[in-house]
């Protein structure tokens, strides 16, 4: 039996029997003969037939939609943890992500990037530059440390390293570093490759950049990681760091990043 099946179905099963009947407007009475919900009335509340609801318990290999999942969800009144846990054990996209998953920065995370004395930003889901601290603006002169208007979009990575000119003397082989970001940045997209405000960036960055186009059809996927980052500055010249990237744990479609020199 998949493990992942298993897991679901053991989880659903644990969460069912501690649910209190008269919580539900069930009859708690004398004659359960286990404690919780029955299968069956899981399933009437979820809005589907019993046998499938067993099924799903048992770990069996059946197509569980994501409306199911949700239905499962809404019904158990699962918080958030256990929501994202259904959703990643039944291996589907939840449709609430993307709602979830706001790009709006903890206010105390944005406190502590004055506090850092190295180059330090942080990304949201389609890795527009939310906030960054003064050391980052002066390394990345002439793109961070532009004042922009209100109604001026986000300062967006994958913009800057494929529609701004200077970033192909700025990164030190860019050709190489590019060809990875692309590929970090489907694999940090993986979940949310349905979502319009996805695609159409994607759709600009194709259309606006033959080398970005290249190599998304490429389909290479990496995870995103640290190491040696190599930049030819304006006024400092070459200059060397280590990148670390690290993810807020209530919010983990955010990624801080930290350029230490080395």
């Amino acid at each position: 039996m998949d493990t992942r099946r298993s897991e679901l179905g053991q989880f659903l099963q644990a969460l069912r029997q501690r649910s209190a009947p008269a919580a539900f407007g069930f009859p708690a009475g004398n004659r359960r003969r286990t404690q919780g919900l029955r299968r069956e009335e899981v399933a009437q509340l979820a809005g589907i037939s019993p046998t499938w609801y067993t099924w799903i318990e048992q770990g069996r290999e059946i197509n569980i939609s994501s409306a199911v999942l949700d239905r499962l969800a809404q019904t158990l009144q699962l918080n958030r943890s256990e929501r994202a846990y259904l959703f990643e054990m039944a291996g589907r996209r939840d449709p609430q992500s993307a709602q979830t998953e706001e790009d709006s920065v903890p206010t105390a995370l944005v406190a502590m990037l004055a506090d850092i004395s190295i180059p330090a930003y942080i990304m949201g889901s389609y890795w527009d530059l939310l906030a960054w601290n003064a050391p980052a603006a002066k390394l990345f002169t002439g793109w961070l440390d532009r004042k922009q208007p209100a109604s001026a979009p986000l300062p967006n990575l994958l913009r800057f390293v494929f529609l701004l000119p200077q970033s192909r003397q700025f990164v030190v082989d860019w050709e190489t570093r590019a060809r990875r970001i692309a590929a970090e940045f489907r694999a940090d997209c993986r979940n949310r490759l349905e979502d319009p405000a996805l695609q159409r960036l994607i759709e600009e960055l194709s259309q606006a950049s033959p080398d970005f186009a290249r190599y998304w059809k490429q389909h290479d996927v990496l995870e995103r990681q640290g190491g040696q980052r190599a930049f030819n500055h304006p006024k400092r010249g070459l200059i060397n760091y280590q990148q670390v990237t690290l993810r807020p744990e209530e919010q983990a479609q955010l990624k801080l990043v930290l350029l230490k020199p080395s």
